[in-house]
């Protein structure tokens, strides 16, 4: 499959080694449209760039070569290129103050144009903090936001998997070209968000796994998103790079509070601290963000919590998971999710000593 003629130009410009985003946007602004920017004189040009890429434009921009793979990736249904000047360009995107000028997209477009909701945090998180990720992800999923995260392990990873479990998908904004998947430990959950939900990047086809490009993708995940919580993470966690950006884009942050004694527990106290709502259930985000009951697009699962069998084992007294999980014979991982999906869902609540009860 060959390119066409409107993508073509795109191309040349946005592959062009050392024209940047903000230079192809001002000569977008100043000339009106790619072919515009191609056509334009030496002197036009060097208002705007220097000398040496004005002289590259003037030769007809980047090397076809650097855009062979394109016209196959394309072959697939499921890819897709978007231009600025696309109508399906993600709205939440030209908000911000860099929005890249393409984005390659595998999966579904319409998650693009829906609310978003960034979940984050530590790649080495704790059992506990990736049960709260999925069970946040799933609930807040259900009531209408798609979860929007970067694919990492850890948090990013069980993010994702919640998004998918809920009504509203999830979106993964990763740090490489999409014909490649990194980690690849996420490899199989790449292909079901390929299949339920969608992957984009601002990065070419081909560009590996560099890491300048990780921090980058992160003003793309807030973009796209309403708001970003932080699960956990370190004092020094890219997280926090993450919700700083989210700040300064006028999305709200939010944080789950930890033990005072947890090192992953110290970056979102220290956002806390900064002005991050603290958040205790995927509620907390609803009413903080002024979306009702009314908004979400599928029902919640409390009714299916109230049968859960796990409610027997607990009953309504005090009981520590190590009991839990004799009774039930579940996994450590499977119980501490279904607690947190259960607490989510009003049915239990922690108490000190690692002790959960049954609500009436």
């Amino acid at each position: 499959m060959s390119v066409d003629a409107d993508l073509e130009v795109w191309l040349r410009l946005s592959l062009l080694p050392g024209l940047g985003h903000q230079s192809l946007r001002k000569l977008l602004v100043a000339l009106g449209t790619p072919e515009n920017v191609l056509a334009a004189s030496h002197r036009e040009l060097r208002v705007i760039v220097s000398e040496k890429i004005a002289i590259a434009i003037r030769s007809g921009g980047a090397d076809p070569a650097s855009w062979s793979a394109v016209g196959p990736w394309l072959e697939d249904a499921a890819n897709h290129i978007i231009t600025l000047a696309d109508a399906a360009y993600p709205q939440a995107l030209l908000e911000i103050p860099d929005p890249p000028p393409l984005i390659y997209v595998k999966g579904r477009l319409d998650l693009l144009g829906r609310q978003g909701f960034a979940i984050v945090g530590s790649r080495n998180a704790t059992a506990q903090g990736l049960a709260n990720a999925e069970a946040f992800a799933t609930a807040l999923s259900n009531a209408g936001l798609t979860i929007i995260s970067g694919l990492a392990l850890g948090v990013d990873a069980a993010a994702h998997r919640g998004g998918l479990d809920g009504a509203s998908s999830t979106v993964a904004v990763i740090g490489t070209g999409l014909d490649t998947v990194y980690p690849a430990r996420n490899r199989d959950l790449a292909h079901r968000i390929a299949a339920q939900g969608t992957l984009i990047s601002e990065f070419p086809l081909g560009t590996p796994a560099l890491a300048a490009n990780f921090p980058r993708r992160n003003r793309l995940i807030c973009g796209l998103s309403k708001g970003c919580l932080v699960v956990e993470a370190a004092i020094s966690s890219g997280s926090l790079i993450t919700a700083r950006l989210a700040t300064d884009q006028g999305r709200e942050v939010f944080a789950i509070p930890g033990s005072i004694h947890s090192p992953l527990a110290k970056g979102c106290h220290a956002l806390i601290k900064q002005g991050a709502k603290l958040v205790e259930s995927a509620q907390d985000v609803l009413e903080e963000l002024g979306l009702s009951q009314a908004t979400r697009v599928a029902p919640t699962s409390a009714d299916a919590a109230k049968a859960h069998p796990l409610l027997a084992h607990i009953g309504f007294d005090p009981v520590d998971v190590d009991t839990l999980q004799q009774r039930s014979a579940l996994a450590i991982d499977v119980l501490s999710t279904t607690l947190t999906e259960l607490e989510l869902a009003g049915c239990v609540e922690s108490l000190p000593g690692g002790r959960w009860q049954r609500l009436s």
